[in-house]
Parts: C-alpha cells; structure tokens; sequence
C-alpha cells in the first residue's frame, strides 16, 4: 500500500488532531465505495457523515476526518479532529497541490466539461501518467476531493470546475491553480442565478483568476461570448489560446465529417495540418477535442501522441454512450440501440444531441412496426430561470428535430415542448421520469433507435434503466 497521506503530513496540512499513527492510501467520503486503507471524510449533505464513521472504520477505512468524535466510536479511534470537515478536505487539497510537481490542466464551460475533462484523461495519458477527477466532482467539494486524493508523482492533473451561482468558480480555481484552463463554450444554462449570458461568461471568464503564472487560457472562439471571455483574459494578463472555426484562432476546425459512430476532424495549427478521430459522433465533440489539443500543446505535450490516443476515447456514461439491447432469449426478437445522455441537458446540449440522433439510422422490418424508429425520451432542462417554458417550446424549432418519429416528454417544463410539438412527432407526456419509465415496455420496438436525455435532477437516468432491462444490454461498440 503506497502511502497518500500520513497522520503527521494531514495534521500539518489540517492543523487537526490525532492520537493514533496511522497511514492512508485514498480519501473518500462514501462508505458504499470505500475502499481498505482510505480517509474516509465525514461531510454532511443529506445526511451527517459522522453516522457513517464506525462503519467506514469497520470496513477498513485507515481513520476519518471529523470535527467530533461520533457517537460509538472509541476515544483512541483512529481519527483526523479538525475545526469543520469540509474546511479540512480544503486545506488536505490545498497541500496537495503545493506539493504537486506535475502539470495542471482545468476545464469549465456551460456544456462538454465532463467529455472534455475525459478527453484530456486520455490525451495525456499517452504522454505520462495522469490524475483526474471522477465522473462530475467539480463544486465545493468535488475539486478538493480530487486535490486531495492527488498521488505527488503524477505527471498531469486534470480537474473540472462547474458551478450554479456567481462567485463560485474562481475559488475552486485558486484552489486548483492550473497552468491552463479550457472554457469549452457559453451557453443558457444557469440561467435562474445569471441576468444574462454574459453573466455566465463573466463567471466562467474568471477562472483565469486561478493561473499560475505565465498559464494560458484556451477559448472557444465560435462562443457568442467570446469577445466577453477574451476580454477577461487580456483584463488578467493571460494568454488566450483560440480555438475554432471562425475568425483566425490559433487551432482552426477545417472540416468535420459524421459517419455512424466515427467523427473526423481537420484542423491547421500556424503551418500544421493534421486530422483526429474519434469513435463518437458529433460537430460538438470535434470542436471540443480540438480545444483539448491546443490544451495538450499548452502544458508541453506532443500533439501526435494525443490524436493518436484521442481515437480511443470513450464517451462518459450519462453523456453520449450507446447500449445494443437484444430483445427475446438470444436475441432471437431483434434489438434496440439506446443512447444515454441521461446526465445533462440545456438548450445548446439538447439541438447538439438532436443533431446527433437524427443521423443514427434505425433498423426497418424487424420488429411489429415494419418501420424502425427514432424516439426520444425528453425530460426537462433545470435551472433555466424565467425563461424555461419558452426555452423548452423552443426545442421544437431545432431542424433536426423534424428527423426523430416520436418525442415522449416528462415533466412539467418539457410540457412546454410536448405542446409546441407538431401532431404527428407528439407522443405521449408523463408527470415525471418515473412514470415514463414505467410505460418504456410498450413505447419502443426492435429496429428503433431511442434516445434518453434531460437534466440529471429529472431521472430520467430510469428510463435509460428501464430500457436495458427490456433484454440483454451490452456497450453497443463491444456488440459491433
């Protein structure tokens, strides 16, 4: 067991207390996932972390961070005493990064910053070894979660930084102190604690605060905010990194091709030209693939190594991934191909997806419909502030939506779409996520293509489930 922290290097960084030696291979905060050796921290959310001590103690767990001793735990325990916990797991991320050497790299943006933070897993993967944060750790205790669970020997950290109301970001930011940072884009998303996109873009804008010096911001130069972003940039001293495929940014998007599951992208660099691929499909992902390119460059790596690598990337769960569900023992009744983007939705990531769908082709004369299908599955979009019911009608005018057969929707706000909906696409509207997927048995059939997506808060991560019980659910790239 290699050690992360030890009890004197923890105190130090706390200025805790503890009585027992005592050595930590990991930190977490979940006893359902602890593993043998860890820190368990004992935050409060919905429920009180120092309930869960004695068991996280009993299931290995090397001491807890507290701010008391709980109640059936022993005196002598192996415990880590601080003031308040997540002021601890703060101060563990803030020496964490002090005693980094390696490179650092830090993503935000309205839309793509999971995707893109897993992009740069994988890019940089091939230039050494890699930390980065897990699933969508990216708020008040997300970021120091990954700092402080940072081996010092990594040769590049990735973090992603989000948040919901102003004033959020450039904190986790100075926590982080990246060399660069990727804003991937500027969307309507946030829009119930922001007057305006430029809001947003202020508050994305102001991770820079966070540079070490001498780092670079990499910009997204087709962003209508752009000119708000590069504004903040130069107003910090930064050095912008632009790309896109517009204007004359420093990585300029040439040319994309969607085929089935693959894009390719083109791009010019100065006097380079080179391609990507990457077994996805998507305009959005090309563009954000290229702006983890000019990232990769920033912090010193090759950019042959990371095209190379970025061909095997894999699209996160929740975000794009794709089931093959074969229907009947053996599959003998057909399949179904469902693609979960049940984790995230707004405006911009719904017609990003829409565009998507409808370039998937379904599969005729296999099923009781002789036809196969495109069907979504849409749940309603969160935080959108006063304009959400029209923000959800408008969906209705996205092009690529006249392509999907059926749009079942749940929710109050996706109401709004469902009505706007012309006849023949409307299908059927559920009060919530949980009644729709109830309903799934009945609503698809072997050939179809369907599609899941809203906003984590509506579930509709149940449909995705119900879906996959319907047979045998397989990674659709593993079936292929």
């Amino acid at each position: 067991m290699s050690a992360l922290w030890t009890r004197d290097d923890a105190v130090a960084a706390t200025g805790g207390t503890s009585p027992r030696d005592w050595v930590a291979s990991g930190v977490s905060i979940d006893t359902r996932s602890i593993a043998p050796g860890d820190l368990f921290v004992a935050l409060s959310a919905a429920r009180d972390g120092h309930d869960f001590v004695a068991d996280a103690l009993a299931r290995g767990a090397a001491a807890a961070l507290v701010s008391r001793v709980p109640e059936g735990v022993p005196a002598d325990a192996p415990l880590l005493v601080v003031g308040d916990v997540l002021d601890g797991l703060r101060a563990l991320g803030r020496a964490a990064r002090a005693r980094f050497a390696g490179r650092v790299v830090a993503v935000t943006g309205s839309v793509g910053k999971t995707g893109t933070k897993e992009m740069l897993r994988t890019a940089l993967g091939a230039q050494g070894s890699v930390h980065a944060a897990e699933k969508s750790f990216n708020n008040h205790w997300g970021v120091p979660l990954t700092l402080a669970r940072m081996a010092p020997d990594c040769d590049f950290a990735v973090f992603e930084v989000g948040m919901n109301a102003p004033g959020e970001i450039a904190p986790l930011a100075e926590m982080v102190r990246p060399h660069v940072a990727i804003i991937t884009t500027v969307e309507a998303v946030h829009l119930a604690a922001f007057r305006n996109l430029a809001g947003i873009a202020r508050e994305k804008a102001s991770i820079v605060r966070g540079l070490e010096p001498g780092g670079a911001v990499v910009l997204n130069r087709d962003t209508p905010t752009y000119p708000v972003l590069l504004a903040a940039a130069r107003r910090a001293g930064v050095r912008p990194i632009r790309f896109g495929a517009t204007g004359r940014p420093e990585y300029r998007l040439t040319e994309v091709l969607v085929e089935g599951p693959v894009t390719c992208g083109a791009a010019v660099a100065g006097r380079r030209k080179f391609y990507y691929r990457l077994a996805a499909p998507g305009r959005h992902l090309a563009m954000n693939a290229l702006g983890v390119l000019a990232a990769v460059e920033a912090l010193g790596g090759d950019l042959g190594r990371a095209v190379i690598a970025l061909g095997g990337w894999q699209v996160p769960e929740g975000r794009g991934a794709r089931w093959r569900v074969s229907l009947g023992p053996g599959g003998i009744d057909g399949s179904i191909t469902v693609i979960d983007e049940s984790y995230n939705a707004n405006p911009a990531a719904m017609a990003a997806a829409f565009e998507v769908f409808a370039a998937v082709r379904p599969e005729d004369g296999i099923g009781r419909v002789s036809r196969g299908r495109r069907i979504a599955f849409l749940g309603d979009m969160l935080e959108l502030g006063p304009e959400e019911q029209r923000l959800h009608a408008g969906l209705a005018q996205v092009p690529a939506l006249a392509r999907i057969s059926t749009v079942h929707c749940a929710g109050s706000r996706m109401r709004a779409l469902y009505d706007a909906l012309p006849g023949g696409q409307r299908g059927e509207w559920f009060a919530d996520a949980e009644a729709m997927a109830a309903k799934v048995p009945r609503l698809v059939d072997a050939g179809d293509i369907v599609m899941v997506k809203g906003s984590n808060g509506s579930r509709v991560g149940q449909v995705v489930e119900a879906l996959k019980r319907l047979g045998d659910a397989r990674p659709a790239d593993a079936v292929e």
